[in-house]
């Protein structure tokens, strides 16, 4: 087996436990460190196929991370749910939530064609594909529901940038003070933004399309509202404030439901834009990775001020 680098060795436990999932006759024969995971280690193998030719799997493994066991629990089963739907996810090959089998907690799924695209280049094409990927998603309706979502920021736990508007962000926390508006349940990936959704961008004329959405492990059932906030944070803080404004906008032109108070949205585009306060460094760090230098962590900061600034004027 050859490497693509030193970062890309599979450790000796977890390649055999990959390997005894193949077909038989087959190998792996290159594996490859994807970028953009924040808790896991991602990797792509390539597998020898008995008949000639290759084929991909991703390996998923969490070093050190605390609740692997039920992250993992959790994405298989979303992609067990998902298998058929129409959703177009990866499909679960194998899972040792409890690294009975690896060095670490893994998770192994198929390969799904396709790119992350953070480019400032084409959004307003990718932004109503975006909106549509996600109003299918909202619109299962599994027969066993997974967890009811959950929400660890709190008031008290808001860190306020440095320079940000004062005014606007206590006003913001004062939203979440409250409690939660009544909402009508729906299937939330839960983590849903650019950087788990994949796309195939063919050259001109024909346009991008979705090819995939990957990272199930926080799948839960909560108000559609939460998923499009979240989407809006990560959409304002990679583009702009506006780009996070327009989202909501794009799910209903998809055929999507929020709440039908305006306050009510705003508790939940508030929370999540406040929840973003705890972690600017660890989101933005993957995207300077993936290309997008120029989103520093004081400079993902000022736009998550401008971002929460801007909420709170749209209300007014």
């Amino acid at each position: 087996m050859t490497n693509h680098d030193e970062a890309a060795d599979v450790r000796p436990l977890t390649l055999a436990w990959a390997s005894r999932h193949l077909e038989a006759g087959e190998r792996i024969v290159r594996t490859e460190a994807l970028q953009g995971g924040i808790t896991a280690e991602m990797r792509r193998l390539t597998i020898g196929m008995r008949e000639g030719g290759t084929r991909y799997l991703v390996l998923r493994s969490f070093v050190n991370v605390e609740h692997a066991e039920d992250w993992l629990n959790r994405e298989a089963d979303a992609l067990t749910l998902l298998t058929g739907t129409g959703v177009p996810a990866p499909g679960l090959v194998a899972v040792d939530p409890t690294a009975a089998h690896c060095e670490y907690p893994s998770l192994l799924m198929t390969h799904l064609a396709g790119r992350i695209v953070l480019d400032e280049e084409g959004l307003e094409t990718r932004v109503p594909l975006l909106a549509r990927q996600l109003v299918a998603i909202h619109a299962l309706r599994p027969a066993e529901r997974p967890r009811e979502y959950a929400t660890l920021t709190t008031a008290d736990t808001v860190v306020t940038p440095k320079a940000a508007d004062s005014a606007a962000w206590a006003a913001a926390i004062n939203v979440i003070r409250k409690p939660a508006p009544p909402y009508q349940g729906r299937f939330l990936h839960r983590d849903f933004q650019p950087g788990n959704v994949l796309f195939d961008v063919p050259p001109s004329p024909a346009g991008p399309r979705i090819t995939g959405v990957v990272d199930w492990a926080a799948t839960s059932w909560g108000p559609a509202d939460l998923d499009v906030a979240h989407c809006s944070t990560n959409l304002a803080l990679l583009h702009g404030p506006a780009w996070g404004l327009r989202f909501a906008e794009a799910y209903e032109e998809a055929g999507g439901v929020l709440s039908a108070a305006a306050s009510e949205r705003l508790y939940w585009q508030a929370r999540d834009a406040l929840a973003c306060s705890e972690e600017v460094q660890v989101v933005s760090q993957p995207w300077r990775e993936a290309g997008r230098t120029e989103l520093t962590t004081p400079a993902v900061a000022e736009r998550l001020n401008a971002y929460v600034t801007a909420l709170m004027d749209a209300l007014s």
